[in-house]
């Protein structure tokens, strides 16, 4: 619970009102049976109608005043609960932000939303509950007992005796739920992911027909909370009713007890009752008791789930170098990387190259060899395990972090749009581009005609995840999104394999005519790649070529396999 000192102090006096205001509230309500019994014995049993007018106002008095100071702990207690709701839920999405890629690797986003949502929930209900009841039941149990030992210590042996009973039920009640509370958190983030992944891949589901497949993943993941929902509710089915037996052999006990007390004449009849109503408010004190550590050991299980996110390693924050200006060097040295969270085997191992400002570097190789690693690690996505990554002659590892991915404009080889306009897709790789600007750039990358056909052209609105574009369509709008940054590094990860052959020359040509700076491309066609400067070529994360088309083409076996399974012998005649 330390992770919440910060909500509660910026909350302390609202929740310390309404702390106060519950307070107030269980001594009214600790009052009224005291009050009754003199009521009874005082007033009734004599005939006095003076006394049972006094204390029956004064009663009326105490209720009111409890109903009112009810009433302000409700009201605090929602400001405060929502309130710091909300403040939990936007540091979550702030930690989110910055997130490195190790800890976006280790929870998946399944999970995160749950977290942002289900958990955060829970926390605000347990805090509302705090401030309304959670606060009042002990005070109130506590408060009972006194007041029930003060009228009668005989009577009070089974009153303590019952108590004991339902302490003990409600510590082997928490024991048996928290492990099964947890497992529902998490089976809930099952459910989450197997809807979050069939939305994001429901034309592939339909173009396979595989929606039974789907719904039998769904199925098991729903049974499966399902199953562990009702074996946390179990233990409530079952300890919730032996309370409830317990006190009820308590009350019959009095009663009993009671009755042989007073025809001996050791209690007035006003006492009696005024110990069974304590007795009954204890009843229902150790049933919210019961309800607040259900509720605190499911909480306990949110808390965890949120600290793990708030406590997840952050992205690099840097050492504040300069900003870049113009095209720039880049240089890999002895470079080796293993994902934090993948097998432990290298994706790039001993990686040394260098391409010198201004140039093109085509990087080349078999599926799986790092080429898309070696794009991320430009980026600082991640540590390396050795070796270091210049910009400029600048480690990366010691720039501001702001400042590298400023200067590095990257192309994506899954084409990612957000929901909003083709310009505002466009210009979110340049934030205050202006109209000309995102025009040059959507022309540079070929996507101005189609754009300039639709309804509302640059203004037309994008779904989610650009789903009312063709996959072609929606890599010219993301090309165009790195050309408008004019960044001196310009990373182009496969970003062209849904164009045809002339529509990507035509990309090509105007990348190279509007794009003066450093330039990356990966890729996996040797047309591509034979008119770069300089082509890197990996193969298991290692450089296996490098140079130019001719000179790999006469001395790198792999790049040579390559250009004769796409192109072939015909092509040098």
């Amino acid at each position: 619970m330390r992770i919440y000192g910060k909500y509660f102090n910026k909350y302390k006096v609202l929740f310390l009102s309404g702390v106060l205001f519950v307070l107030l509230e269980a001594l009214c309500d600790l009052m009224q049976p005291t009050i009754m019994s003199r009521i009874i014995d005082d007033g009734i049993k004599s005939g006095q109608m003076s006394v049972i007018l006094h204390y029956g106002l004064t009663m009326l008095a105490v209720t009111a005043a409890g109903a009112c100071f009810a009433a302000l702990r409700n009201i605090l207690a929602s400001r405060v609960s929502q309130n710091f709701g909300a403040d939990l839920r936007e540091d979550v999405f702030k930690k989110i932000i910055v997130f490195s890629e190790s800890s976006a690797d280790k929870i998946d986003s399944g999970s995160l939303i749950t977290r942002m949502t289900n958990d955060t929930n829970q926390i605000t209900q347990f805090i509302n509950g705090m401030m309304r009841i959670f606060v009042k039941a002990p005070v109130t149990c506590v408060g009972s007992i006194i007041l029930a030992v003060l009228l009668s210590v005989r009577l009070s042996l089974v009153l303590l005796a019952a108590v004991a009973v339902v302490t003990v039920l409600i510590v082997i009640s928490m024991r048996l739920s928290y492990k099964r509370f947890a497992k529902v958190q998490y089976a809930i983030d099952k459910v989450n992911a197997v809807v979050q992944e069939y939305l994001l891949g429901v034309r592939l589901v339909k173009a396979f027909g595989r929606y039974g497949d789907e719904e039998e993943k769904f199925g098991a993941a729903n049974e499966s909370l399902a199953s562990k929902s009702i074996a946390s509710q179990l233990v409530i089915a079952w300890f919730s009713p032996l309370m409830s037996l317990t006190i009820n052999i308590g009350i019959v006990l009095i009663l009993f007890f009671g009755s042989v007390l007073f025809a001996g004449g050791g209690i007035e009849v006003g006492r009696v009752s005024a110990f069974l109503t304590y007795m009954t408010q204890i009843l229902a004190s150790l049933i919210m008791i019961t309800a607040v550590f259900n509720m605190f050991v499911r909480t306990k299980a949110s808390t965890e789930r949120i600290a793990e996110v708030l406590n997840s390693e952050e992205d690099f924050p840097g050492g504040g170098s300069g900003a870049i200006t113009g095209p720039a060097a880049l240089e890999f040295k002895s470079v080796t990387f293993a994902y934090p969270a993948g097998s432990g085997l290298p994706a790039i191992r001993d990686l040394s190259f260098e391409i010198g400002a201004g140039k093109t570097l085509a990087v080349i190789g078999p599926t799986g060899s790092g080429k898309s690693t070696l794009a991320w690690l430009c980026l600082h996505f991640y540590d390396l395990n050795s070796g270091a990554i210049y910009l400029n002659g600048a480690d990366i590892k010691n720039m501001d972090t702001g400042t590298l991915r400023e200067s590095v404009a990257l192309a994506p080889q899954k084409s990612m749009l957000f929901s909003g306009t083709v310009r505002d897709n466009i210009a979110w790789g340049k934030p205050g581009a202006t109209k000309e600007e995102i025009i040059e750039a959507a022309a540079a990358a070929q996507a101005d005609s189609f754009i300039s056909r639709m309804p509302e052209g640059y203004e037309s609105f994008l779904g989610q995840a650009g789903v009312n574009l063709s996959g072609g369509q929606k890599q010219r709008v993301s090309i165009a999104r790195a050309l408008v940054r004019k960044a001196p590094v310009l990373i182009l990860d496969d970003c062209t394999s849904a164009l045809d052959a002339v529509t990507e020359v035509k990309v090509r040509r105007g990348i190279a005519r509007l794009n003066a700076g450093t330039v990356v491309i990966i890729t996996q066609r040797i047309t591509t790649a034979m008119n770069a400067d300089m082509i890197l070529v990996l193969d298991n994360g290692r450089r296996v070529g490098f140079g130019s088309h001719r000179e790999l083409l006469a001395s790198c076996r792999i790049y040579k396999e390559i250009f004769d399974s796409q192109i072939g012998e015909e092509f040098m005649r």
